[in-house]
């Protein structure tokens, strides 16, 4: 029995020691359009609140509300990173939904991505960090009522 034990034991010595000894954390920049476009992203969002990516026009902001982050990781393991960050950035905007109609928003303006408290603004583009087991997307912005 010790003599079992002993060989697993020295058998997942030599795995782990074949590991890569730090995770992965690949910096991506990834298309909001394609984000959108994946997992339902337009249908579970749903119209109530309008959401607008860095310096895009947006109607005349009535009210000004509040500012907020929320940064969400999914499980990118099996996954592509493109397939894993765009799960990730569906979860970072469902988090600002729901922080906009808990304050009574009908916008998110000046959405940005915010990684590790930096600053990334586009139009276009949200900035997704990819590793071996979990991709990350963090983003900013700021709640608002838009005339409609």
């Amino acid at each position: 029995m010790k003599k079992a034990m002993l060989t697993m034991v020295l058998a997942a010595t030599a795995c782990a020691a074949t590991l890569p000894a730090s995770a992965a954390d690949r910096k991506l920049m990834l298309p909001i359009a394609g984000a959108m476009a994946s997992n339902d992203a337009q249908g579970r969002l749903g119209d109530n609140v309008k959401f607008y990516f860095g310096d895009q026009p947006t109607p005349k902001v009535t009210q000004k509300i509040t500012s907020d982050r929320t940064s969400q990781k999914t499980n990118s393991f099996g996954k592509t990173p493109e397939t894993a960050c765009n799960w990730a950035f569906l979860s970072a905007m469902l988090a600002l939904k729901k922080k906009a109609e808990e304050v009574g928003a009908n916008a998110v303006v000046n959405i940005v991505s915010n990684y590790k408290n930096n600053e990334m603004s586009s139009q276009t583009e949200f900035e997704c960090h990819d590793g071996n087991i979990v991709s990350g997307v963090a983003l900013k912005g700021e709640f608002v009522k838009i005339a409609q």
